[in-house]
């Protein structure tokens, strides 16, 4: 195979070394081309060229910021997408089987590009205003914690989750306002969902009082140490895209709804948040301008965000 390998040699997990090892391992049976990152949207472009020149495959060895950027490059084309964890915590690369050391990941991989007409299959994407999305897109509270991590960047390779948990209380007590709702929801499910009161209903969704809402392409949304996070099960790289709206602020309500997440068991709609499933279009629209994040990135404020499910918008290789 003709392959890219993009790096991201500023991810907390990538080193010298393991680049080294990396390169080394897939050199053995294919030919490589390792290009470095060096600022944001580099790897989308590295990406786009790879897939214009016909190229197989395309690596990320990064974290969830460089595989969200290789994937939107690749995306629509015949180059396959192919994933090494090199961040903090690498979502998507554990989502999907791959063991959070890149030089134990690499192995997998290798053995996987031995039969890719086996390894390799398409798998859908959200895309949210032309960007698209592997496993989630945080709009309002969550989208403000990521900005917060993302102003002390630099920490992240030596303390992340205890950057994370000091970004979610400094955010909390006083970077988000908990009195008022921040946006509109509006959902059109093509196998139906559940509304606010959890009860099943066809048809065009809406919520409008949310305070923060989590669009996810596959589940979990995030892991905490080795404990997935799980909040729908019904969020996979196979189905339409699952909305999870908040709303309301109360620690006492998030808290309670989370408990069913960190059981394994996801989160049941109640009066204090809705749960879409299936979801092929969305939109979220605020009279004042709310923070967003895709993928771990930190993308700005906006008043409106349009999604949409793209099945089968990408071939991706999966560890066999």
């Amino acid at each position: 195979m003709r392959i890219l390998l993009v790096v991201n040699s500023f991810a907390s997990s990538v080193t010298a070394r393991n680049m080294v090892i990396v390169h080394r391992a897939l050199s053995r049976d294919h030919d490589v081309q390792l290009v470095e990152t060096n600022r944001r949207g580099h790897a989308t472009r590295y990406a786009q060229d790879a897939a214009h020149r016909g190229l197989d495959l395309v690596i990320s060895f990064g974290g969830d910021g460089t595989l969200n950027e290789v994937a939107t490059g690749v995306a629509g084309s015949d180059t396959s997408l192919g994933v090494l964890p090199g961040g903090s915590t690498n979502v998507f690369a554990r989502t999907i089987g791959l063991p959070n050391d890149p030089v134990a990941a690499v192995d997998l991989l290798v053995a996987a590009l031995r039969d890719p007409s086996r390894s390799i299959r398409p798998i859908g994407l959200g895309r949210v205003d032309g960007r698209f999305f592997c496993f989630h897109t945080g709009v309002g509270y969550d989208a403000a914690v990521v900005r917060t991590v993302e102003q002390r960047a630099y920490l992240k390779r030596w303390a992340g989750h205890p950057l994370f948990i000091y970004a979610a209380l400094h955010t909390w007590l006083v970077r988000y306002d908990r009195k008022q709702p921040h946006f509109t929801v509006a959902a059109d499910a093509s196998i139906g969902g559940h509304g606010a009161d959890g009860t099943p209903s066809t048809g065009t969704k809406f919520v409008h009082d949310g305070y923060f809402t989590i669009v996810m392409n596959t589940n979990p949304y995030t892991f905490l140490g080795n404990r997935p996070l799980d909040l729908s099960p019904n969020a996979t790289l196979d189905r339409p895209l699952v909305a999870i709206t908040f709303r309301t602020m109360s620690a006492r309500a998030i808290f309670a709804s989370l408990a069913g997440a960190l059981r394994g068991g996801g989160i049941t709609p109640n009066e204090h948040v809705a749960v879409f499933d299936a979801v092929d279009e969305l939109v979220i629209e605020g009279a004042s301008r709310f923070p967003y994040q895709v993928d771990g990135d930190y993308l700005g404020e906006t008043n409106r965000l349009h999604f949409r499910h793209v099945p089968d918008a990408v071939r991706l290789v999966f560890p066999t």
